[in-house]
């Protein structure tokens, strides 16, 4: 499957969603639609369909957030630093959409692998397992649990 950020996909996304991953918004705290989304599937990038997390690796941390203690495939992320807002913070984007997905921090679940990725929702898509072999993710099953 080739994954790619087109002019259609970018005219299919919702204002909110446009503003976090094109203008590297942030959405509000515990307002987005996966941050108590605990359904067995895998997490996308609403831009590209590029697959990021499954819902194996997703937990509650009460950060208001969806938080992924590790990434499904690794190298569609990208880690930038973030010096904005006073602080420095390393961003995370997708490597084929360039979406801006949100932040990684080293305070997540230590037998995990010790990370939190904090995720925007609208930067996502969800797929849920009993529909992830028609849309073509069938080689993530195995990662699913549930």
């Amino acid at each position: 499957m080739a994954y790619e950020k087109s002019d259609a996909a970018l005219a299919r996304l919702t204002p909110e969603q446009y503003r976090v991953t094109q203008e590297s918004g942030t959405e509000r705290p515990y307002t987005g639609e996966y941050d108590r989304h605990f359904e067995p599937g895998l997490y996308v990038d609403v831009v590209s369909g590029e697959p990021l997390f499954t819902s194996s690796m997703k937990y509650d941390s009460g950060c208001g957030w969806p938080a992924f203690a590790k990434p499904v495939e690794p190298d569609h992320i990208i880690e930038l630093r973030d010096a904005s807002l006073g602080m420095v913070r390393t961003e995370v984007r997708s490597k084929y959409g360039d979406s801006h997905l949100g932040h990684v921090f080293p305070d997540g679940p230590p037998e995990l692998g010790g990370l939190r990725y904090c995720i925007n929702s609208a930067a996502l898509r969800f797929i849920p397992k009993a529909r992830m072999a028609e849309e073509g993710y069938g080689d993530y099953l195995d990662q699913v649990e549930g």
